[in-house]
């Protein structure tokens, strides 16, 4: 680690960027290696995650029953993590991620239409070759290349045929506007949904289409998508609202606690190892008092203070730097 501050706050150039350290193993970047192999490989938190016995037991049931697992808990307990630690352990392959916002509808989790561009591609043609143009559309819409406008969304390609199942991420549903935990019913309940803009095309059945894979492509029959195994879908939640019962009821429910002492020292040595475990336990310490005296931290915090706390002439005082890592990120319950 460099021995100093990188930034040194006098705004004169100088070249310390040169000699910053490599950074964090949960922050490592992938250089230099096809996209499509960079997001298939497992971060560094999947290779490292900290199960426990309900865990365990919650996806076994989610597998076993092909029901989405609800997972609930504070930020920072490994909700998301969680869907990436089962994909690499069972060799699924790449996590299907949707962020979930207010604005996302159940839609834009299937697939998404760009017909602005295909009406703009449209009219350049008109404008190149109103001849072969004219007679191009006569022939109806069946003739254009709609799939090339359509990208299937992530739980879209979730549900596309596989032979083993595709793992989907939901991540936090609970800032989803109030009606998509009902819309989802449908599509958890049959595995399967339409895409109306295909369905139209009597003349031309079988349409390829984008999927949300890496240079993916998918071949769509009569408008359909049908999947043959279920994904494994993780939902996260953060507990800001309370779902309606009949989407819980198609759920297999698993809250994630805090870590405990044990649990976080497990955490802290899976990524940094045995020594800094050992120096960090007074670190520890301050994390779980400072929990219990109500804030909301996550561990992401704590392994943040203890990896720069510990590392060689990092030009902070390790007070003032706990005190700046370990803010709380809200009140307690």
């Amino acid at each position: 680690m460099y021995n100093g501050r990188i930034y040194q706050g006098h705004g004169e150039p100088h070249s310390r960027i040169d000699h910053l350290p490599a950074p964090p193993p949960w922050r490592a970047m992938t250089r230099g290696e096809p996209l499509g192999e960079t997001l298939d490989r497992p971060t560094s938190r999947a290779r490292v995650y900290q199960s426990d016995r309900n865990t365990v037991e919650a996806v076994n049931a989610a597998l076993l029953l092909r029901r989405p697992l609800l997972v609930t808990g504070r930020p920072g307990t490994g909700k998301s993590t969680l869907a990436h630690h089962v994909a690499l352990e069972l060799g699924l392959g790449r996590v299907l991620t949707w962020p979930v916002t207010s604005r996302v509808t159940l839609k834009d989790g299937l697939y998404t239409y760009d017909a602005i561009g295909r009406l703009r591609e449209a009219g350049r043609l008109a404008s190149v070759a109103p001849q072969a143009y004219g007679e191009f559309s006569s022939g109806s819409e069946e003739r254009s290349d709609i799939g090339t406008y359509l990208r299937l969304g992530p739980l879209g390609t979730a549900l596309l045929p596989s032979e083993r199942p595709r793992v989907l991420l939901i991540d936090e549903l609970d800032k989803s506007d109030i009606d998509l935990p009902n819309d989802l019913l449908h599509v958890f309940e049959e595995g399967q949904f339409e895409i109306p803009e295909l369905v139209r095309l009597a003349r031309e059945p079988t349409v390829h289409v984008l999927t949300h894979d890496p240079g993916g492509f998918a071949e769509i029959v009569r408008g359909q998508v049908q999947c043959t195994e279920f994904p494994f879908v993780v939902v996260t939640s953060n507990r800001e609202r309370d779902f309606p019962p009949a989407f819980l009821r198609r759920c297999i429910q698993l809250e994630l606690p805090e870590p405990d002492v044990e649990k976080l020292t497990r955490i802290v040595e899976a990524h940094l190892g045995r020594e800094a475990t050992d120096r960090a336990q007074p670190l520890i310490e301050t994390f779980l008092r400072s929990r219990a005296e109500g804030g909301m931290l996550s561990t992401d915090q704590l392994l943040n203070a203890i990896y720069l706390s510990l590392g060689d002439g990092t030009g902070t005082d390790r007070d003032e730097l706990v005190h700046l890592l370990l803010r709380p990120l809200g009140p307690g319950t």
